[in-house]
């Protein structure tokens, strides 16, 4: 576009922009009786009119100045509650530009101000994006302009061709058969992401280990390894501890194993930028990852993300009118569901639409802010994490229309960081995958009206509460509202019925313990803490006769994996199936079998996990419909075997080459980190080293042999 017809296009938004802004100031003025533009003997219309555009254009130029100091100076607020003081601190400007107006012809009161305030930013908003034809298409000019512009602060002596950059865009949740039918049909749910399919990308599934949830697969994808993770959550009996994935403490213990067991900083080490995610992958740029939330402190860079977006007051009046209507959006679904009966449901009242309004909006806007301001700074590897399909699938139904609703605003963020990424300082491939995907069905409360933890201690002979308890469900972005808001994580419970949400109980007779039952999914967790180590199928036999049977013929359990002194890990199934893992070994028919290839592969890993539960249990899956029960208040759930919440996708540029040969599919995540730090490399990205070289790497003491160290100058700018 030519220079003048820019210069010529930018003023007149300006001014199209104040014009509104003037005329809603004199609208509001005519409503709002505490509010007034005029003197007090009163003014003709067109002074009136003057004083609008004085006291507009005065507000609208303390935005653009005084905005981005009033962020720096509440740097140590909690994150979401800068977002929450967006309308506060406009009234406050409003009420400053009002004084500015000649002879105190602006006034008003301050709780009218917050609501003057609001409406012009909305009003400001509106005119942009009807401007812009749509919001996304302003903002990308916007991005443009700030591509520009760095271009010329990095220019300097020709390099010669700059190395591609690799995105990594995570969907969670979406599985590989989601994926296809939302890409199929001559309207597609999600209409980028279906023609890179059908033109330049590549799609397959893969494999999950058997804890098919994102701290396991997450970890293993940015560090390599997902050792000794079960499940979303376990008890480690060492340390008396119930370890949950999205908690920070237990999100950067997990992560600083995995570079204790893998040797190197992860995926991310070198040049890399790591955005709404559970671990870092060793990047140094970091925003909302959960490992690193739990510092504190003025340079605390896990909230640094909010505060760059939030430094915008359009971004913030934007994120802060979507939150809104998404908590509206949410309370009239949920309505709905209710009139029409739909079932299965699950409760979505209490602070779950506020958690779904963070996770659908307040999320996805500053992890897509942060991308493409990683793809302006020309980053070597940048991976993101989009949680709200997975968030709203939890509650709604994997397949149901609010859900893919879900897909569509995906759809659009993919679109705008692809549009963004045309005018970086280097060339980008973009790579959108899943950590896990998500089975649908009834809980296994609704189902059978008790809980697991209800079903265990029946079989262990203790009381059972006549109304069974329901397990709150424990979907990613719950922890992450915590920790945007700086609220300190849910102490660890100090005693088993605590972390199993029971009251304390008489235990049976001598001998026996209260039995801690924990949930991921459709994936139980039963562990006896006074016992050390792993309990014996023959001591449990010993203890509780009837608990083993009560499990594994109850019709909404599949299997369960207990460890025998005899037999070694065995896998129990109804009417007294039994596959021994060590031998092949069978006993009627095979409990594995409803749940395909690579099933006991993936539960006798698990078994080899020092802090694998006492007994392990999966729940019953229809092989027809791929439906499953979970054991928390889920009727979109992953966490165990069955259905597709173990078929994730991998979506990728067709120049890089095939994940693995002959069509193959790849199984667990840590094969999947393997290909997506071999696809950095044949982008003549970083080729990670392992030992000492790598912790030198992950520190920043030296680039990868053949890059340029990374521009000081930007780093310290993104920063």
């Amino acid at each position: 576009m030519p220079r003048w017809k820019a210069l010529s296009g930018a003023l007149f938004r300006v001014l199209a922009v104040w014009l509104v802004s003037s005329l809603t100031l004199l609208a509001l003025a005519a409503l709002l009786p505490d509010f007034r533009l005029q003197s007090p003997g009163g003014d003709s219309l067109t002074r009136t009119a003057v004083t609008a555009a004085l006291g507009a254009g005065a507000f609208g130029l303390l935005s653009a100045l005084v905005w981005p100091v009033l962020v720096r100076a509440l740097l140590l607020v909690p994150a979401l509650v800068l977002g929450l003081l967006v309308f506060f601190l406009n009234g406050s400007l409003l009420l400053l530009a009002l004084d500015l107006i000649p002879e105190g012809r602006g006034q008003a009161a301050p709780e009218t101000a917050v609501i003057v305030a609001a409406v012009m930013s909305a009003a400001s908003s509106a005119t942009s994006a009807f401007l812009a034809v749509r919001n996304d298409e302003a903002y990308h000019r916007r991005l443009v302009r700030l591509a520009g512009r760095r271009r010329g602060r990095r220019a300097g002596p020709a390099r010669g061709p700059a190395s591609p950059g690799t995105v990594f865009l995570q969907l969670d949740g979406v599985g590989h058969d989601l994926l296809c039918e939302a890409v199929r049909g001559e309207q597609p749910l999600m209409p980028t992401v279906a023609r890179w399919t059908g033109a330049g990308h590549r799609l397959t599934p893969w494999r999950t280990d058997w804890s098919s949830q994102t701290g396991a697969s997450q970890l293993a994808l940015l560090h390599g390894s997902n050792e000794d993770v079960p499940a979303f959550r376990w008890y480690e009996k060492d340390t008396r501890t119930v370890v949950v994935s999205n908690r920070p403490s237990s999100a950067a213990e997990l992560q600083r194993r995995a570079i204790e067991r893998t040797g190197d900083g992860g995926l991310l080490a070198y040049d890399g930028a790591s955005r709404g995610n559970l671990f870092s992958g060793g990047a140094d740029q970091v925003a909302l990852v959960m490992s690193v939330a739990a510092r504190r402190g003025r340079y605390n860079r896990s909230r640094a993300g909010y505060f760059a977006y939030f430094s915008d007051p359009a971004n913030a009046t934007r994120t802060a009118v979507s939150f809104a209507a998404e908590v509206v959006r949410e309370l009239v679904q949920s309505l709905r569901t209710r009139f029409r009966r739909e079932l299965p449901r699950v409760t979505r009242g209490g602070l779950y639409p506020v958690i779904r309004a963070f996770a659908t909006v307040v999320e996805r806007d500053v992890v897509v802010a942060a991308v493409i301001g990683d793809l302006l700074a020309g980053r070597t590897a940048i991976y993101a994490d989009l949680v709200a399909y997975d968030e709203v699938a939890h509650h709604s139904g994997p397949a149901h229309r609010d859900a893919l609703q879900v897909l569509r605003s995906l759809d659009r963020a993919i679109a705008l960081i692809a549009r963004a990424a045309r005018h970086a300082p280097r060339p980008y491939r973009i790579v959108l995958l899943s950590d896990h995907g998500q089975s649908h069905g009834p809980t296994f409360l609704e189902r059978y009206g008790l809980s697991l933890g209800d079903l265990v201690r029946a079989g262990c002979g203790l009381p059972v509460p006549r109304r069974a308890g329901r397990t709150p469900s424990g979907a990613e972005a719950r922890e992450a509202a915590r920790a945007a808001l700086h609220r300190p994580e849910e102490a660890a419970p100090h005693r088993p019925e605590e972390a199993a949400g029971q009251r304390p109980e008489r235990t049976a007779g001598p001998g026996s313990s209260q039995p801690l039952v924990l949930a991921s999914g459709n994936l139980g967790l039963v562990s006896f803490p006074d016992v050390p180590g792993r309990i014996t199928r023959e001591e449990l036999d010993r203890r509780h006769p009837a608990l083993l049977s009560t499990l594994a013929n109850h019709p909404g359990i599949g299997f369960l994996l207990v460890r025998s002194a005899v037999h070694g890990p065995v896998v129990l199934g109804p009417a007294g199936a039994e596959h021994h893992l060590d031998t092949g070994r069978l006993i009627g028919a095979d409990p594995l079998a409803p749940f395909g290839d690579g099933a006991a592969d993936a539960v006798r890993r698990t078994d080899r996990f020092p802090h694998a539960a006492d007994i392990m249990v999966n729940s019953a899956c229809d092989p027809k419909t791929g439906a499953v029960h979970a054991f928390e208040e889920q009727i979109g759930s992953h966490g165990g075997l069955g259905g597709a919440q173990s078929r994730p996708f991998l979506l990728w540029p067709a120049e890089l080459t095939p994940p693995a040969p002959d069509g193959a599919t790849l199984t667990g995540a840590e094969q999947v980190h393997r290909v997506l730090r071999r696809w950095l490399g044949e982008a003549e990205g970083p080729q990670l080293p392992l030992g000492p070289a790598a912790d030198e790497l992950r520190r920043g003491v030296r680039p990868p042999e053949g890059f340029p160290p990374p521009d000081p100058a930007a780093q310290d700018k993104s920063r």
